[in-house]
């Protein structure tokens, strides 16, 4: 193959990038789907092959012993299995559509739980479902988001906090930078993605913890089966197998759901906001192995890459060489060079490396077509328009446009 054609092939590959990496995470999610699939059906099916053996005996013994026949006992079963639709159970259960029941079951519409513990079985309830659920799932949508760029704020803050009394304390600065350090703030720091994943992580495991302690007691749930139902709960699956706060009476009944309310509303704002930086290093994954696939293709990849750029790809280091136009960036502007922050922070890829290229979010969305309708831009950083990354909308750019912000902030 001729240099120029190797070359071509190089700049077609990079272009197309985006849609390699979203092909590459199709391919990948399917893959993992069908593993799932296996592993589930070889843990699950046994059980579920008995359950139905013992069902079936249950059902023969109750038919002979009361001389009913197979079909009236099925029949009768069907109206029971409606009945618990309605929300009927054996044991008593709190009214399913008084004020506080319907308020619970909002809130598990708009948070997009949906545990199916109570549905809406008139007309009128199923229309107005659809429209109340199509604004408030939005606007929860939005309030997650906005959580999320204040959690981070919050974090780049104390580990920003930490590392300059820890740089402080060490005597590496110059004797004129030290009695005036806050002046300087390291403008170019930014924190790690794995220490804001760590952080949301344990801050997960010990709401989790602490729900479960709860509910073991409260609704009689072994404990594993109450983290069980704090996972499923708060990532929003809600599959309603356990659903808390549903008996007819406890004891401090109104502590009780005032702190079932907290725990769900803190765990799943901190579950989304974990996934949400999961999902970072997922997408430093598809990059690195769509790196190594492209060198499949051309061994001159790497040396192509350096004149042509590639668009919304997440490099160490490859920002703070050059600008968009091959000019070398600003160091003496309002936001030093990402190399810069990298080394402050000891990380070789930088929160806002990993976190820029993301287009899907919600919040950043809204307000850039916010700005664009009343005329102006909104500037985070002067080097950010320079950094090839400025383009990116979404949950994940929040987290890029805060942790810009938040080192010029101080």
């Amino acid at each position: 193959m001729m240099p120029g054609q190797r070359l071509q092939d190089c700049r077609s590959l990079h272009l197309n990038e985006d849609n390699g990496r979203f092909a590459l995470l199709a391919v990948l999610i399917v893959l993992y789907l069908l593993c799932g699939a296996a592993v589930f059906s070889a843990i699950e099916r046994p059980s579920e092959l008995r359950a139905h053996g013992r069902w079936n005996g249950t059902l023969l013994n109750f038919s002979e012993t009361f001389n009913i026949s197979l079909q009236d006992l099925n029949s009768f079963l069907r109206e029971y299995e409606a009945a618990i639709a309605a929300g009927i159970r054996a044991d008593a259960l709190r009214p399913r559509w008084d004020f506080t029941g319907a308020f619970y079951f909002v809130g598990t519409v708009v948070s997009t739980i949906g545990f199916g513990m109570t549905t809406p079985v008139t007309v009128a309830g199923k229309v107005f479902l659809i429209f109340y659920g199509l604004l408030g799932c939005a606007a929860t949508i939005l309030f997650f988001n906005l959580f999320l760029e204040r959690i981070i704020t919050l974090l780049a803050v104390v580990m920003k906090a930490v590392r300059e009394r820890r740089i402080r304390n060490s005597g590496l600065l110059p004797p004129g930078i030290r009695h005036d350090f806050s002046a300087y703030s390291l403008p170019g720091w930014k924190p790690s993605v794995y220490h804001v994943m760590l952080i949301l992580g344990l801050s997960a495991i010990t709401i989790s913890c602490c729900a479960s302690a709860m509910y073991t007691p409260v609704e009689g749930w072994p404990y594993l089966d109450s983290l069980y139902f704090c996972f499923v709960t708060f990532s929003t699956i809600g599959f309603g197998d356990f659903v808390s706060s549903q008996s007819a009476a406890y004891e401090y009944q109104s502590l009780y759901r005032v702190a079932n309310f907290l725990l769900i509303l803190m765990g799943v704002c901190c579950i989304y906001s974990l996934f949400n930086v999961i999902s970072i290093v997922i997408k430093q994954v598809l990059n690195w192995i769509l790196e190594k696939m492209s060198c499949l293709f051309c061994q001159r990849c790497n040396k192509a890459s350096a004149l042509l750029g590639r668009r919304n790809a997440i490099r160490p280091g490859s920002k703070g060489r050059q600008g968009r136009l091959g000019q070398p960036s600003d160091s003496d502007g309002p936001c030093d060079s990402d190399t810069e922050g990298r080394r402050l922070s000891g990380e070789m890829i930088s929160m806002k490396d990993l976190a820029a290229s993301n287009k899907v979010s919600l919040a950043i969305m809204q307000k850039q077509l916010s700005e664009s309708a009343n005329g102006y831009p909104r500037t985070v950083c002067g080097s950010s328009r320079h950094n090839g990354f400025s383009g990116g909308v979404g949950a994940l750019g929040i987290m890029n446009n805060r942790l810009a912000e938040t080192s010029n902030s101080r």
